[in-house]
């Protein structure tokens, strides 16, 4: 009996490390990609958010042999940098332990690099140009047109849709909504992103400062910008569609132009070719899919934002879809895949819980970083809850349960981090300096 064969569609960052590690482990891998090869094209049309990679991401990519890899392509980012309309600028730590950082990393990067270790495994062969355009979900069998001339049909004793929000596996799936009895939910943010960028300065340094992830933050919208590799920052633009500050009120350039003198003045200096990137750079949107269940018929699965999807605001997109890599790695040292049924349920009963938790808490990382990071209470609580991570190494904030402990799932990280959110503020807003805090008697209420 020859070799299990996995057919994946989707040759994003999820696919890729899923395909990378299933060969590892000695599977036929059928990779299809409905783009050509990114490494040959630019592929990102203006629609590039920078990733966050961070523990959880790390551990998948440790699993398959490449975290040190691709960490030399990363910048670590040791906390928010605040640009207040004042244009003065303070940096609020995302933890207070020195170690805790997140690594900013572009994703054609990381996906090429990605790409370039799956060619080296004689037992994937990648299809690019091959768009799936149906999918039997019984057999495991999807049909793929290839560079939109011919069709092909590919079978696997598994298939696995890594195909993103738009997912054709899941659309499948969807189509059997009363049979598989699917339940699915999309929901748009009233706000859209654009990228624009800071070019490197003319001696190829950095013009803002590096190792942070930089927040302009205005109410109802914001800009925020990580460092990249050559000097440059990308820019992202998270705006509302309509009213002032609307993408769709944003039409003209005098108008454009006096709406950033009024509320991003000191970024105008490093941006001189703003408005060239506006124009030419399309506003893409942002939303959260939630699905179940994830898998049909023992024969067919979606993982990462396929299942997933959640918006880029608490830099946990690309480390969940990792993270759910290395758990279905797990899964199948736990339970083999003699019944791939047993298997595909186990997972998703781990998984789904868990990616509902952080698409939740993405949204409200959405509204504290566009607004909450200039609130006096929200600053005395950050600056406690680095006092007590620097003094009580056991104390973890809401945000490094999340970021910096992968071995506490994203449900019970949200669940700790709210209770201990609220015990906090609730403290905060009744004392003036959090230095006359006890914060051994603190920890020891919240932890107890």
């Amino acid at each position: 009996m020859g070799k299990k064969k996995i057919v994946i569609v989707g040759a994003g960052l999820c696919g890729t490390l899923l395909a990378i590690r299933m060969a590892q482990r000695g599977y036929e891998v059928s990779l299809h990609e409905k783009r050509g090869d990114m490494r040959k094209e630019d592929m990102s049309a203006g629609r590039s958010i920078n990733l966050a990679l961070s523990a959880r991401g790390l551990l998948a990519l440790d699993r398959v042999g490449l975290k040190e890899k691709v960490l030399e392509y990363c910048i670590p980012m040791h906390g928010r940098m605040i640009h207040t309309k004042a244009g003065e600028t303070f940096l609020s730590p995302y933890s207070g332990r020195s170690e805790d950082y997140i690594n900013s990393v572009p994703r054609g990067g990381l996906n090429s690099l990605l790409l370039d270790e799956a060619e080296i495994l004689d037992n994937i062969k990648i299809h690019f140009d091959s768009a799936c355009k149906s999918v039997d979900l019984k057999n495991g069998k999807a049909t793929f047109r290839q560079a939109n001339e011919w069709d092909v049909m590919e079978t696997g004793d598994i298939l696995i849709g890594t195909d993103g929000a738009g997912s054709v596996v899941r659309k499948s799936m969807m189509s059997r909504t009363t049979e598989l009895l699917f339940n699915y939910s999309q929901d748009f943010l009233r706000h859209g992103y654009k990228e624009l960028s800071i070019l490197p300065a003319e001696n190829g340094g950095y013009r803002i400062e590096k190792n942070a992830l930089h927040i302009w933050p205005r109410g109802s919208f914001m800009i925020i910008a990580l460092p990249n590799m050559d000097g440059s920052f990308t820019l992202t633009m998270f705006h509302p569609y309509g009213g002032e500050a609307g993408f769709n009120t944003l039409n003209k350039e005098e108008v454009l132009t006096a709406f950033f003198e009024e509320y991003y003045p000191d970024l105008l200096p490093h941006i001189p070719h703003y408005i060239e990137e506006y124009k030419k750079n399309p506003v893409g949107t942002l939303g959260t899919i939630k699905c179940y269940p994830w898998q049909a018929y023992g024969k067919s699965l979606i993982m990462g934002d396929a299942a997933h999807a959640i918006v880029p605001f608490y830099g946990q997109g690309m480390n969940a879809s990792f993270e759910d890599v290395r758990v279905f790695d797990d899964m199948l040292d736990e339970y083999g895949d003699s019944d791939w049924n047993l298997l595909f349920e186990m997972y998703q009963d781990a998984r789904a819980e868990n990616a509902n938790a952080i698409a939740d808490l993405a949204i409200d990382n959405f509204h504290e970083m566009q607004d909450k990071v200039n609130d006096p209470d929200f600053q005395k609580k950050r600056k406690l809850e680095m006092k007590l991570e620097q003094e009580h190494a056991e104390y973890y904030s809401k945000y490094s349960l999340v970021t910096f402990k992968p071995e506490m799932s994203y449900a019970d990280a949200m669940k700790k981090g709210r209770e201990q959110d609220k015990i906090l503020l609730d403290i905060v807003s009744n004392v003036d300096e959090i230095g006359e805090l006890d914060t051994k008697e603190l920890v020891n209420k919240i932890l107890n």
